[in-house]
């Protein structure tokens, strides 16, 4: 069986995680509780899990690898991949604060961080936009 390559990865999760990253903006800044809300937040948190489930098969390639491929970043991955799903369950059950506090700890965390991290030297991102 072949596996992706690194690039082919790489592009699958640019493509997922950029339309978050704008979508997951509007969403913080929109009134809450809206069809819209309600409409982008079904485009984001698929988007978000697909993303997540990418990014687990692109290994570490800076600081160590700790479990097979997996590096620091990769903790970013499980972060979205378990709150993605609890939130929902969360604004299903009609817990707003539990969904809110998991979005924005989602957004901050899995977007503005990790993808701040993909952005230091010796990351594919660096190298591709300032290398």
């Amino acid at each position: 069986m072949e596996y992706p390559s690194f690039e082919f990865l790489m592009f699958a999760h640019l493509y997922t995680v950029v339309p978050c990253f704008f979508i997951g903006t509007i969403l913080l800044l929109i009134s809450k509780g809206t069809s819209l809300h309600k409409i982008l937040g079904r485009i984001y948190m698929p988007l978000m899990l697909i993303t997540a489930f990418i990014t687990l098969f692109i290994p570490a390639q800076v600081g160590p690898q700790l479990i097979f491929h997996f590096g620091w970043i990769h903790s970013f991955s499980f972060l979205t991949l378990y709150t993605v799903p609890t939130a929902y369950l969360a604004i299903k059950k009609g817990n707003i604060k539990s969904h809110r506090r998991k979005m924005i700890l989602l957004y901050f965390g899995a977007i503005i961080i990790a993808g701040g991290f993909t952005l230091a030297p010796g990351r594919y991102l660096h190298n591709l936009f300032f290398g």
